[in-house]
């Protein structure tokens, strides 16, 4: 039996001047949200191009943090992860060091990637101070 929910996408000419649809800019999206709800298994099917992909990882924010690691030199192989909920609000931080010198930082709230930092990456920038500094 099929379970779950099927969204077909077929862009209007009448209200988008480019009915052009990015097959990348769509997967890249859809992993990004399997990535971020362990277990949900999402397909992507372009029936232009008769290209198809499914994502699902089960362990979640981990895969998504060694996912972009795998063809780097990482200084542990297990991804250092954690989660905690006050009050009805969760937060999961999940980090892997490599070699490299590049910062990658990725801050979502509710699936949604604040690409523009916001308060995430202000916490973040404040406790690596505290802890990188010694007290005055």
């Amino acid at each position: 039996t099929h379970t779950g929910t099927r969204i077909t996408f077929k862009p209007d000419s009448e209200i988008f001047p480019d009915t052009t649809v990015s097959y990348q800019v769509l997967a890249r999206r859809l992993r990004e949200l399997a990535f971020l709800n362990a277990g949900v298994r999402i397909t992507i099917s372009d029936e232009a191009s008769d290209k198809s992909e499914v994502f699902h990882y089960a362990g979640g924010l981990p895969e998504f943090v060694a996912y972009p690691n795998e063809d780097k030199q990482v200084l542990h192989k297990e991804v250092i992860f954690f989660s905690k909920e006050h009050n009805g609000i969760g937060v999961e931080v999940a980090m892997q060091y490599t070699d490299g010198h590049a910062v990658n930082f990725f801050a979502f709230a509710n699936s949604v990637n604040t690409i523009e930092g916001g308060t995430p990456e202000v916490q973040r920038n404040i406790l690596a101070k505290r802890v990188l500094r010694p007290p005055a």
